[in-house]
């Protein structure tokens, strides 16, 4: 088999496994449910994600890497919402973005990347008693 057809099969696969994880993930969780996939390949693939704009990179507060995997977004003023509690992290098309990014910037001298924000809460579901 051509390898750049073998190489699309791995990412094709990484990006499925990708999409179905629910909360933050680590490359190590990535790679133990690829089959026959390196790790160097996961590392490179989701490398490329982030540079499209297709995951974010997290640092916790253990200083421990995390990964999410980011909506296509329709506007290209929007955001995210991040759960403290379950690490979901929620795509918000909003113009209201464009509002507090120009405030930011008239008032505190600091331009937004608003493909890039990301706000962090609690969600609906975890919420309960917490706020």
């Amino acid at each position: 088999m051509p390898r750049d057809k073998y190489n699309t099969r791995n990412k094709e696969e990484l990006l499925r496994i990708i999409k179905t994880q629910n909360k933050d993930f680590t490359i190590n969780d990535i790679y133990k449910e690829s089959k026959n996939i390196g790790l160097t390949t996961v590392y490179r693939y989701i490398d490329e994600l982030i540079k499209k704009g297709m995951m974010t990179k997290i640092i916790d507060e253990n200083k421990k890497t995390k990964y999410q995997y980011l909506e296509k977004c329709q506007n290209e003023n929007h955001f995210y919402l991040k759960c403290n509690t379950c690490g979901t992290i929620t795509h918000i098309d909003c113009e209201c973005i464009e509002e507090l990014s120009n405030h930011i910037l008239n008032k505190h001298n600091f331009k937004t990347d608003k493909k890039n924000i990301i706000i962090k809460g609690i969600c609906q579901k975890c919420k309960g008693d917490k706020i």
